[in-house]
């Protein structure tokens, strides 16, 4: 029985769009609906007034930022959320994890739950699926959600159902955590963008005696259109007498798609975030106020809004106001974008209730993402056109989220450091976890097979891409004194397409790390070396298992190719063997960004000692491989135990594709690889 007395007002006719009602603690809400996000219990810029003036039915607040600031002592004190936000209507809570996941050197995941250290004080907190909901009862959301791992779109699948089975198990401690709590409380569906994995995340949660269901891991990676094909496929699995929740979705357009396909209630920053750039959502599609062209125009944001903005303001005004930077310009757009919203969640309510939504819907998909368009649609679209191709070369292009741009590559639909800043992985990932600093600087000595101490480092980049990684390296051995470097830095990137590094070239703006004179020259001249001599950075364009054994053998690799569904000979177990054999006695860490399983055998089949790496992003960790004389060397304390090799002959990818061994001889390496028994340490290796 649902605490939330749904209805099913309406379907409309050749669509799965509904009109439905529900009622929460607080009041009756009318679906579709728009959540305006309030992460700390404040909708940014915009008042309490604003927000009841423009229909909002339904806040978003954040359990993991209120769990640390203010604390749950506050909402204790003020007898819960709406009370301490004066805030009459009904709030959801969204659980936190998704924040933590993004947290990318501070958290460890494990199945009690989310380890991570609060960005106030420091101290270390396990965020669980119990304390998560403790947290939501003391907060006094309407809806609480549960605790789940969200992982990019685009992961393996393997990790995708680790996550997503993950997700299962924490949502059965929360229901048990609920208890008679009259708070209702969502489930959420998981699996990335696998359809088998999507359809069985939604049967065993619709199992569960949830009062609604959510979508979650969607807009962090995939295509529009593979956004939209997961979308429809979750609903048509979910109850047709429950809520349906699209999490984290997003633009005009993607509501009105995600409502085609069936979703009641969405949530999204972009309102507000958009506002701050100076851009506005409207009848005539987007506007971007930092055009000159509306410096001296006399009329409305939105000529069909009645919003406080658009009664009050000119276009001319509001181009000043945010020319000058004046935070006002914010706050009004916001205004304006939230009552665009709101408006438009009532208007395709209204067109549900009167049957008439499929002529609405086949109209607004072709006006709500136009980009500041005057007179016909062909020079609109001719002018989104022109745009979205100077920003793009080859098969790749720029993608821009959270106001950090990233590169896309547009026939797998991949994105490179899709979730987290890319310089910030860069640094942690493969940076850090390298030792690179501590190894040029002699801080950290290694030896050859010989005995002798290196006098320099051979670093690997696999897959160059927008030289994130790269630059990463670069940039860490620079801010050395010269002096403190006692060996150099020799980098080999490998790259079979370079248009993705032209292409950030183009846009230092947008891409940082590429204001150097290094990726130019390595462009133009297929090398760069620093003035003092201490850097060496030499590129091998074309097919990597072609060409790596022309490359001095390295002791550092950055393993970043593209996933396993892109480029899946890179990640088999012949690879892995050739890149051991080449590298042979020499002492030689791997990092890569990926923990599948896998991946995880085929290096260990290969003769490589795995190791777990720190979580980056929404992944609970990730891969670090030794060679033997690595280990002598360096002496991990982190590699995988036999708990991972119970859970890997549990796995139904137990097996490494592209391997000249059978299958029995494959599980053979494993079984006795010696990192596994007792006769292994680091001391002495039988």
């Amino acid at each position: 029985m649902s605490r939330l007395n749904f209805k099913l007002h309406k379907t409309a006719t050749g669509s799965a769009a509904r009109a439905t009602t529900f009622k929460t603690l607080h009041n009756e809400v009318l679906t579709p609906t728009f959540m305006p996000v309030g992460t700390h219990a404040a909708v940014r810029g915009q008042r309490r007034e604003d927000l009841l003036e423009a229909g909002a039915q339904v806040l978003l607040a954040n359990t993991y930022h209120l769990l640390l600031r203010p604390g749950v002592e506050i909402f204790q004190k003020f007898k819960g959320i709406h009370g301490f936000m004066n805030w009459p209507r009904s709030v959801l809570t969204d659980s936190g994890g998704f924040q933590i996941f993004c947290l990318p050197n501070s958290r460890v995941m494990k199945e009690e739950g989310a380890f991570f250290k609060s960005y106030v004080d420091n101290s270390t907190i396990c965020l669980s699926p119990e304390k998560s909901i403790e947290t939501q009862k003391f907060i006094g959301s309407d809806i609480m959600m549960v605790l789940d791992q969200c992982v990019p779109s685009t992961v393996d699948r393997s990790i995708a159902k680790d996550a997503m089975e993950l997700t299962h198990r924490w949502a059965l401690r929360s229901l048990a955590a609920r208890g008679d709590s009259p708070q209702s409380l969502f489930g959420i569906v998981q699996g990335a963008c696998y359809t088998d994995l999507r359809i069985e995340s939604a049967k065993v949660i619709t199992d569960m005696p949830f009062d609604g269901y959510a979508i979650g891991g969607l807009a962090v990676g995939e295509s529009m259109n593979e956004r939209q094909d997961c979308t429809s496929i979750v609903t048509e699995h979910l109850p047709v007498d429950r809520p349906r929740y699209l999490m984290g979705v997003g633009t005009t357009l993607d509501l009105l798609e995600a409502v085609h396909r069936g979703v009641d209630m969405f949530d999204c920053i972009l309102p507000t975030s958009m506002a701050q750039q100076g851009k506005a959502f409207t009848s005539l599609g987007r506007r971007d106020l930092r055009r000159g062209i509306y410096k001296d125009m006399d009329e409305p944001l939105d000529p069909t809004c009645h919003c406080y903005t658009c009664k009050t303001y000119s276009l001319a005004y509001l181009y000043h106001i945010n020319r000058v930077h004046e935070s006002q310009a914010w706050q009004l757009i916001g205004i304006h974008n939230v009552h665009f919203y709101m408006n438009l969640m009532r208007t395709m309510r209204n067109h549900i209730l009167e049957d008439t939504w499929l002529p609405f819907y086949n109209e607004q998909k072709h006006i709500l993402d136009a980009r500041d368009s005057y007179g016909p649609k062909s020079t609109r679209f001719a002018k989104v056109e022109r745009e979205k191709n100077r920003l793009s070369l080859g098969r790749y292009e720029i993608v821009t989220s959270s106001e950090t741009s990233r590169i896309k590559d547009t026939i797998s639909g991949e994105v490179m450091h899709s979730v987290c800043d890319p310089q910030v992985e860069s640094q942690e990932l493969y940076v850090k976890q390298s030792n690179l600093v501590d190894l040029i600087s002699g801080r950290m000595n290694i030896e050859d097979s010989s005995g002798s101490s290196l006098s320099e480092i051979v670093l690997w980049d696999v897959g160059l891409g927008s030289a994130s990684n790269a630059m990463a390296a670069v940039r860490a051995v620079e801010e050395l004194p010269v002096e403190n470097r006692s060996r150099k830095l020799v980098m080999v990137s490998f790259e079979n397409d370079l248009d993705s590094l032209k292409l950030t070239l183009k846009f230092p703006s947008r891409f940082p790390h590429v204001r150097h004179p290094a990726p130019h020259a390595l462009i133009k001249n297929g090398k760069w070396s620093s003035s003092c001599g201490s850097i060496e950075w030499i590129l091998i364009e074309g097919d990597f298992l072609q060409h790596f054994a022309k490359a001095p053998k390295p002791n550092i690799v950055f393993y970043d190719p593209f996933s396993y569904k892109t480029d899946s000979l890179l990640w088999g177990h012949s690879t892995f063997t050739e890149i051991t054999k080449h590298i042979d006695l020499s002492p030689a860490v791997l990092l890569t960004y990926t923990y599948s399983t896998a991946a995880r055998a085929a290096m260990l089949a290969s003769g490589l000692y795995v190791g777990k790496g720190i979580g980056t992003g929404p992944k609970a960790e990730t891969t670090i491989a030794y060679t033997q004389s690595a280990v002598k060397q360096l002496r991990p304390t982190h590699l995988v135990d036999r708990d991972w090799l119970e859970k890997w002959r549990r796995s139904d990818a137990k097996i490494p594709q592209y391997s000249s061994e059978s299958d029995s001889k494959i599980m053979e390496l494993i079984e006795s690889h010696p990192q596994f028994h007792n006769r292994f340490s680091l001391n002495g290796m039988s």
